[in-house]
Protein backbone atom coordinates (compact mmCIF):
# COMPACT_ATOMS: atom_id res chain seq x y z
CA UNK A 1 0.00 0.00 0.00
CA UNK A 2 1.34 3.51 -0.98
CA UNK A 3 1.63 5.84 1.88
CA UNK A 4 0.47 9.45 1.85
CA UNK A 5 3.43 12.13 1.13
CA UNK A 6 3.16 15.23 3.23
CA UNK A 7 4.81 18.63 3.00
CA UNK A 8 8.20 18.82 3.00
CA UNK A 9 10.19 21.44 5.08
CA UNK A 10 10.99 23.64 2.28
CA UNK A 11 7.67 23.02 -0.03
CA UNK A 12 6.03 24.96 3.62
CA UNK A 13 8.58 27.46 3.56
CA UNK A 14 7.85 27.97 0.16
CA UNK A 15 4.31 28.52 0.51
CA UNK A 16 4.60 30.60 3.41
CA UNK A 17 7.24 32.76 1.52
CA UNK A 18 4.50 32.75 -1.18
CA UNK A 19 1.94 33.86 0.92
CA UNK A 20 4.09 36.76 2.72
CA UNK A 21 4.46 37.89 -0.87
CA UNK A 22 1.34 38.14 -1.63
CA UNK A 23 0.01 39.40 1.62
CA UNK A 24 3.13 41.92 1.38
CA UNK A 25 1.38 43.04 -2.27
CA UNK A 26 -1.96 43.10 -1.37
CA UNK A 27 -2.10 44.95 2.41
CA UNK A 28 -1.00 48.43 0.68
CA UNK A 29 -3.61 48.24 -1.71
CA UNK A 30 -6.37 46.97 0.71
CA UNK A 31 -4.90 49.95 2.81
CA UNK A 32 -5.86 52.67 0.32
CA UNK A 33 -9.26 50.79 -0.87
CA UNK A 34 -10.02 51.26 2.79
CA UNK A 35 -8.89 54.73 2.96
CA UNK A 36 -10.84 56.42 -0.59
CA UNK A 37 -13.89 54.18 1.38
CA UNK A 38 -13.59 56.38 4.15
CA UNK A 39 -13.00 59.45 2.00
CA UNK A 40 -16.41 58.44 0.20
CA UNK A 41 -18.15 58.23 3.40
CA UNK A 42 -17.11 61.59 4.66
CA UNK A 43 -18.22 63.16 1.73
CA UNK A 44 -21.79 61.13 1.95
CA UNK A 45 -21.47 62.56 5.25
CA UNK A 46 -21.10 66.02 4.26
CA UNK A 47 -23.69 65.92 1.58
CA UNK A 48 -25.91 65.27 4.68
CA UNK A 49 -25.09 68.23 6.34
CA UNK A 50 -25.18 70.12 3.54
CA UNK A 51 -29.00 69.25 3.31
CA UNK A 52 -29.59 70.22 7.61
CA UNK A 53 -27.69 73.98 6.96
CA UNK A 54 -29.81 74.34 4.14
CA UNK A 55 -32.95 73.32 6.01
CA UNK A 56 -31.34 75.36 8.94
CA UNK A 57 -31.00 78.01 6.79
CA UNK A 58 -34.37 77.93 4.86
CA UNK A 59 -36.13 77.60 8.48
CA UNK A 60 -34.09 81.07 9.74
CA UNK A 61 -34.58 83.10 6.45
CA UNK A 62 -31.30 81.96 5.27
CA UNK A 63 -29.35 83.13 8.15
CA UNK A 64 -26.99 80.70 9.82
CA UNK A 65 -26.22 79.99 13.32
CA UNK A 66 -25.32 83.15 15.82
CA UNK A 67 -22.25 80.82 16.55
CA UNK A 68 -19.78 83.02 19.12
CA UNK A 69 -22.21 86.07 18.90
CA UNK A 70 -24.14 84.66 21.49
CA UNK A 71 -22.40 82.43 23.01
CA UNK A 72 -21.86 78.59 23.26
CA UNK A 73 -25.56 78.08 23.15
CA UNK A 74 -25.85 78.65 19.57
CA UNK A 75 -22.88 76.41 18.27
CA UNK A 76 -23.32 74.22 15.17
CA UNK A 77 -23.98 71.03 17.38
CA UNK A 78 -25.86 72.92 19.34
CA UNK A 79 -28.19 74.63 16.56
CA UNK A 80 -27.93 72.03 14.11
CA UNK A 81 -28.97 69.18 16.64
CA UNK A 82 -32.37 69.12 15.81
CA UNK A 83 -31.89 68.17 12.50
CA UNK A 84 -29.08 65.57 12.65
CA UNK A 85 -31.86 64.28 16.04
CA UNK A 86 -28.25 63.34 18.03
CA UNK A 87 -27.01 60.91 15.50
CA UNK A 88 -23.99 61.15 17.14
CA UNK A 89 -21.73 59.89 13.97
CA UNK A 90 -22.91 62.73 11.91
CA UNK A 91 -20.03 64.67 14.01
CA UNK A 92 -16.83 62.44 13.16
CA UNK A 93 -14.96 61.76 10.07
CA UNK A 94 -15.22 58.08 9.12
CA UNK A 95 -11.11 58.52 9.43
CA UNK A 96 -11.27 60.73 12.46
CA UNK A 97 -13.65 58.72 14.96
CA UNK A 98 -10.79 57.73 17.62
CA UNK A 99 -11.40 60.14 21.03
CA UNK A 100 -7.80 61.39 21.87
CA UNK A 101 -7.03 60.01 25.13
CA UNK A 102 -6.38 63.71 26.65
CA UNK A 103 -5.73 67.03 25.93
CA UNK A 104 -2.20 66.17 24.14
CA UNK A 105 -3.36 63.15 22.95
CA UNK A 106 -4.47 64.77 19.56
CA UNK A 107 -4.06 64.23 15.71
CA UNK A 108 -5.55 64.71 11.89
CA UNK A 109 -6.95 60.85 12.42
CA UNK A 110 -9.01 61.51 16.26
CA UNK A 111 -11.64 63.32 16.73
CA UNK A 112 -11.65 65.96 19.87
CA UNK A 113 -14.33 66.76 22.70
CA UNK A 114 -15.67 69.32 24.46
CA UNK A 115 -18.09 70.44 27.05
CA UNK A 116 -20.79 72.80 25.95
CA UNK A 117 -23.51 75.00 27.24
CA UNK A 118 -26.93 74.13 25.98
CA UNK A 119 -29.84 75.93 25.42
CA UNK A 120 -32.27 74.59 27.61
CA UNK A 121 -29.51 74.54 30.47
CA UNK A 122 -26.80 72.41 31.83
CA UNK A 123 -24.34 71.23 29.52
CA UNK A 124 -23.28 68.39 27.10
CA UNK A 125 -20.13 67.04 25.53
CA UNK A 126 -19.71 66.97 22.19
CA UNK A 127 -17.21 64.67 20.31
CA UNK A 128 -16.15 65.61 16.64
CA UNK A 129 -14.11 65.97 13.99
CA UNK A 130 -15.43 68.44 11.85
CA UNK A 131 -15.80 72.12 12.14
CA UNK A 132 -18.14 75.36 11.17
CA UNK A 133 -16.11 78.03 8.87
CA UNK A 134 -16.97 80.54 11.86
CA UNK A 135 -17.11 83.00 9.23
CA UNK A 136 -20.55 82.34 8.17
CA UNK A 137 -21.79 83.15 11.53
CA UNK A 138 -24.65 85.39 11.98
CA UNK A 139 -22.41 87.44 13.79
CA UNK A 140 -23.73 91.29 15.48
CA UNK A 141 -20.87 92.98 15.91
CA UNK A 142 -17.02 92.96 15.78
CA UNK A 143 -15.52 90.04 18.16
CA UNK A 144 -11.85 91.99 18.35
CA UNK A 145 -10.11 91.88 15.43
CA UNK A 146 -12.56 89.97 13.33
CA UNK A 147 -14.34 92.60 12.25
CA UNK A 148 -18.55 92.21 11.49
CA UNK A 149 -18.46 93.37 7.95
CA UNK A 150 -15.81 90.09 6.96
CA UNK A 151 -18.96 87.12 8.20
CA UNK A 152 -21.31 86.22 5.59
CA UNK A 153 -23.79 86.05 7.89
CA UNK A 154 -26.90 84.70 5.25
CA UNK A 155 -26.45 82.52 2.24
CA UNK A 156 -28.06 85.15 0.34
CA UNK A 157 -25.07 88.09 1.30
CA UNK A 158 -22.33 86.84 -1.34
CA UNK A 159 -20.48 89.78 -2.24
CA UNK A 160 -17.23 90.56 -1.23
CA UNK A 161 -15.65 93.24 0.79
CA UNK A 162 -11.99 95.54 0.38
CA UNK A 163 -9.31 93.02 1.91
CA UNK A 164 -8.61 94.40 5.37
CA UNK A 165 -11.34 96.75 5.64
CA UNK A 166 -15.01 97.33 6.17
CA UNK A 167 -15.72 98.85 2.50
CA UNK A 168 -17.48 96.76 0.02
CA UNK A 169 -16.33 95.70 -3.12
CA UNK A 170 -19.84 94.81 -4.13
CA UNK A 171 -18.45 91.93 -6.42
CA UNK A 172 -20.34 88.79 -6.19
CA UNK A 173 -18.77 85.85 -4.86
CA UNK A 174 -19.02 82.40 -6.20
CA UNK A 175 -20.88 80.53 -3.29
CA UNK A 176 -18.87 77.29 -4.27
CA UNK A 177 -15.89 78.60 -3.18
CA UNK A 178 -17.02 79.80 0.32
CA UNK A 179 -16.56 76.82 2.65
CA UNK A 180 -19.08 76.42 5.29
CA UNK A 181 -17.99 72.84 7.15
CA UNK A 182 -15.74 70.00 6.54
CA UNK A 183 -12.73 68.01 7.98
CA UNK A 184 -11.00 70.07 11.19
CA UNK A 185 -8.90 69.34 14.41
CA UNK A 186 -11.96 71.37 16.53
CA UNK A 187 -15.56 72.79 16.25
CA UNK A 188 -15.04 76.27 14.77
CA UNK A 189 -11.83 78.11 13.16
CA UNK A 190 -11.44 81.57 11.50
CA UNK A 191 -8.63 81.37 8.72
CA UNK A 192 -7.07 84.20 7.80
CA UNK A 193 -4.98 84.70 4.40
CA UNK A 194 -1.90 85.06 6.64
CA UNK A 195 -2.32 82.34 8.58
CA UNK A 196 1.32 80.27 7.93
CA UNK A 197 1.08 76.81 7.79
CA UNK A 198 2.39 74.17 10.19
CA UNK A 199 6.02 73.38 10.71
CA UNK A 200 4.84 70.53 10.25
CA UNK A 201 1.94 67.38 9.88
CA UNK A 202 -0.28 68.09 13.56
CA UNK A 203 2.08 70.69 14.99
CA UNK A 204 -0.82 73.08 15.03
CA UNK A 205 -3.21 71.59 17.90
CA UNK A 206 -6.81 71.65 19.11
CA UNK A 207 -9.17 74.04 20.96
CA UNK A 208 -8.18 78.54 20.74
CA UNK A 209 -5.36 78.70 19.23
CA UNK A 210 -6.02 82.85 19.02
CA UNK A 211 -6.57 85.20 16.54
CA UNK A 212 -3.64 83.51 14.00
CA UNK A 213 -3.01 80.23 12.41
CA UNK A 214 -6.49 79.14 12.56
CA UNK A 215 -6.19 78.11 8.40
CA UNK A 216 -4.73 75.09 10.19
CA UNK A 217 -7.84 73.40 11.91
CA UNK A 218 -8.93 72.43 7.97
CA UNK A 219 -5.46 72.21 6.46
CA UNK A 220 -4.77 68.36 7.64
CA UNK A 221 -3.89 65.84 5.92
CA UNK A 222 -6.68 63.53 6.62
CA UNK A 223 -7.35 62.19 2.77
CA UNK A 224 -4.04 61.69 1.20
CA UNK A 225 -3.52 65.47 0.41
CA UNK A 226 -6.95 66.46 0.33
CA UNK A 227 -9.89 67.22 3.23
CA UNK A 228 -14.01 67.43 2.14
CA UNK A 229 -15.76 70.76 2.38
CA UNK A 230 -18.87 71.36 1.73
CA UNK A 231 -19.71 74.91 0.45
CA UNK A 232 -22.27 77.33 0.31
CA UNK A 233 -24.21 76.40 -2.55
CA UNK A 234 -24.46 72.78 -0.62
CA UNK A 235 -21.95 71.20 -3.10
CA UNK A 236 -19.25 68.59 -1.56
CA UNK A 237 -15.96 68.30 -2.88
CA UNK A 238 -12.32 67.58 -1.90
CA UNK A 239 -9.92 70.81 -1.42
CA UNK A 240 -6.10 70.38 -1.94
CA UNK A 241 -4.36 71.24 1.79
CA UNK A 242 -2.47 74.66 -0.64
CA UNK A 243 -6.07 74.96 -2.19
CA UNK A 244 -7.51 76.19 1.27
CA UNK A 245 -5.34 79.35 1.12
CA UNK A 246 -8.01 80.12 -2.20
CA UNK A 247 -11.37 79.72 -0.59
CA UNK A 248 -12.76 82.54 -0.21
CA UNK A 249 -13.50 82.09 3.91
CA UNK A 250 -15.00 85.66 4.79
CA UNK A 251 -16.08 88.25 3.06
CA UNK A 252 -12.73 90.22 2.84
CA UNK A 253 -10.40 87.47 2.36
CA UNK A 254 -7.61 87.51 -0.28
CA UNK A 255 -7.87 84.80 -2.17
CA UNK A 256 -4.57 85.44 -3.73
CA UNK A 257 -2.84 86.18 -0.35
CA UNK A 258 0.79 85.43 0.39
CA UNK A 259 0.46 81.50 0.53
CA UNK A 260 -0.48 81.15 -3.03
CA UNK A 261 0.75 81.33 -6.29
CA UNK A 262 -1.10 84.55 -7.13
CA UNK A 263 0.84 85.69 -4.20
CA UNK A 264 4.21 84.77 -4.98
CA UNK A 265 4.50 81.54 -3.01
CA UNK A 266 6.90 79.11 -3.86
CA UNK A 267 6.97 75.37 -3.75
CA UNK A 268 10.02 76.02 -1.47
CA UNK A 269 8.53 77.70 1.08
CA UNK A 270 6.31 75.13 2.50
CA UNK A 271 6.81 73.43 5.01
CA UNK A 272 8.59 70.00 3.97
CA UNK A 273 5.36 67.99 4.65
CA UNK A 274 3.70 69.58 2.29
CA UNK A 275 5.72 69.96 -0.43
CA UNK A 276 5.34 67.10 -2.59
CA UNK A 277 1.38 68.80 -2.91
CA UNK A 278 0.12 70.76 -5.54
CA UNK A 279 0.36 74.53 -5.57
CA UNK A 280 -2.88 76.46 -6.08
Amino acid sequence: MRSRRGFTLIELLVVIAIIALLMAILMPALARVKKQAQSVSCQARLRQWGLMFKFYTDDYDGYFNEGWGAGETTLWMNSLRPYYKDNWNMLLCPTATRVMASGSDWGTFKAATRDVDLPGGGSYIYTFSYSINSWTNYMHGDRGSRLEEWFWKNTQNNTSVVPGTRTPAGRPVSTNNIPVFGDATWHDAWPRPTDEPAPYMDAFGIGNQGTSGEMNHFCIDRHNGFTNMLFMDWSIRNVGLKENWTLKWHRAFDTAGPWTRAGGARPEDWPTWLRRYKDY
